[in-house]
């Protein structure tokens, strides 16, 4: 199995082994350190989509699961009406707090699958690494009705931040000791891979048409209690015993501390799929 079939079966799994009520509630505890932690998205990508999209202060925009409003600022900026759907409450009072400067953005708390559907409102819908909680079979129906005629698709996307191989050789013995199943590196070309076949399943809706994919490396530096809260937000450590879990993320400092002092350097790729609604036959 391919690294794209696992992360999606990955994803399935959790839509299938917990509710709806559960997965709103999925970021809630980390709602901060996500806030805090998680990567921006390139701003050189987010121009590109804004281009390819011809977006405009007078582009209706609906974004689904907009986290903290990491993305929504950046096409806020914009001037455009922005109706952004989150299911976490916490998450969202984040995100009026990160967008009340925009009067135009309006938050809503609640999951894509619950909202009431507006048929052919929207000029664009956005999903900024979040579109992959939400079963393909009710998600691309449901947002190519929200489009209106012509009306463009963007996802965008971040991967992990990741630090080089031969560090992660080194963090390696500690997940190898903890938790191996959490042990995973991955080289740009295989996340490359994986973020051009999240496509996939536009192309596969039938719904879209002149699917487009761009993506661009980009570096942070943490220091280690930072970078150790970013991986407190990522889903397979989330969902990790909370003593184990603790236990790991002690062995993970001390081993980062003792061999890199006290700052981290990751790199990670950011990525979009820009695509458009089909002319109905």
């Amino acid at each position: 199995m391919n690294n794209f079939k696992q992360i999606q079966n990955i994803y399935k799994n959790y839509r299938d082994d917990y509710s709806l009520e559960q997965r709103k509630n999925w970021y809630s505890k980390v709602a901060d350190a996500y806030n805090r932690t998680r990567p921006r998205y390139s701003q050189e990508l987010i121009n590109r989509t804004v281009e390819l999209a011809n977006l405009s202060k007078n582009t209706s925009i609906l974004e689904i699961g907009c986290g903290p409003g990491t993305a929504t600022v950046e096409f806020a900026k914009l001037g455009c009406p922005m109706v952004c759907l989150e299911p976490s409450e916490e998450s969202c009072n984040l995100a009026r707090h990160n967008c009340e400067s925009f009067p135009n953005v309006e938050i809503i708390n609640t999951t894509f699958e619950e909202w009431e559907l507006h048929a052919d409102t929207f000029d664009t819908v956005l999903a900024a690494t979040s579109f992959h909680w939400v079963s393909p079979e009710v998600g691309y129906p449901k947002l190519e009705k929200a489009l209106k005629d012509n009306g463009s698709l963007i996802l965008l996307w971040n991967k992990e931040p990741q630090p080089s191989y031969e560090v992660y050789q080194i963090l390696d013995e500690v997940y190898q000791k903890q938790v191996p199943s959490l042990s995973r590196y991955e080289t740009r070309a295989t996340t490359e891979k994986i973020l051009r076949e999240l496509g996939q399943n536009v192309a596969k809706s039938g719904l879209f048409k002149d699917l487009v994919f761009e993506c661009k490396e980009c570096d942070r530096v943490y220091n280690i209690d930072d970078y150790l809260t970013l991986l407190s937000t990522l889903s397979p450590y989330i969902v990790l015993d909370t003593q184990k879990r603790d236990a790991l993320f002690n062995d993970l400092g001390n081993t980062l501390r003792k061999n890199l002092g006290d700052t981290i350097e990751t790199s990670y790729l950011c990525a979009f799929h820009v695509a458009w609604k089909k002319e109905k036959s």
